[in-house]
């Protein structure tokens, strides 16, 4: 059975139609998780995408849970297919939090310092960075911080030019392909005299910071 079949009999069985619309959404919100995966900053959360599917997840566990014990053969194996793709939806969307929630553990201070970054996260999200903040401080604080000097405490010190702030590395690699032309789209190598244009389709390992600002425009999709 091809993937357009299965596409068929998922449509079919949807109410309203919506299995395409669904699938678009898986998509994007898998295009969103690898740029997530490979970009070195946290991007935008991609809030309404996340909430489709997180209805979706809910109204498909519903229409399981009804159908569940019909004796009709064909809809017994459209119900294997729904509860195989819900899976996936499940996976794909834990999968998309779970690397975020690790950026946010890792660049916990430098998020909550820079607002432009902050204003990237759900509320949710914020929430959790500003309780992670405080559970990391007084376990700190309660392990061995109380035995040093008060000016030495902050876990966000910058004194001595050394700062304790971690922050993404903007200059690490990435692999990058280019979805659509750009006109006037040139990509110069922060310190060097490289620079290169972009054109549709091709492929590049190279800089985050050189190609970030069309990574942000959605004219470039990190794989």
């Amino acid at each position: 059975m091809s993937a357009m079949d299965i596409d068929d009999i998922l449509q079919e069985f949807d109410a309203g139609g919506a299995a395409r619309d669904a699938s678009k959404d898986i998509q994007n919100l898998t295009t969103a998780w690898v740029a997530e995966r490979t970009a070195p900053e946290i991007m935008p959360f991609q809030a309404a995408l996340v909430e489709r599917l997180t209805e979706r997840i809910r109204q498909q566990i519903e229409l399981v849970e009804t159908e569940t014990g019909n004796l009709d053969p064909t809809s017994n194996f459209r119900l294997i297919l729904i509860q195989t793709e819900l899976e996936r939806v499940k996976y794909l969307v834990r999968a998309y939090l779970r690397i975020r929630m690790h950026k946010i553990d890792k660049y916990s201070f430098h998020i909550l310092s820079n607002a432009s970054v902050r204003s990237r996260l759900a509320p949710s999200e914020i929430s959790y960075l500003k309780s992670h903040l405080a559970l990391l401080n007084n376990h700190y604080l309660s392990s061995f911080l109380r035995n040093f000097p008060e000016q030495l405490r902050r876990l966000d010190d910058t004194a001595g030019g050394i700062s304790m702030v971690e922050e993404p590395d903007m200059d690490s690699a990435v692999f990058c392909r280019v979805v659509r032309n750009v006109q006037d789209a040139v990509v110069r190598i922060p310190g060097t005299d490289t620079e290169f244009e972009l054109a549709k389709d091709d492929v590049y390992v190279v800089r985050y910071s050189a190609v970030r600002e069309f990574v942000v425009s959605g004219d470039v999709e990190l794989i």
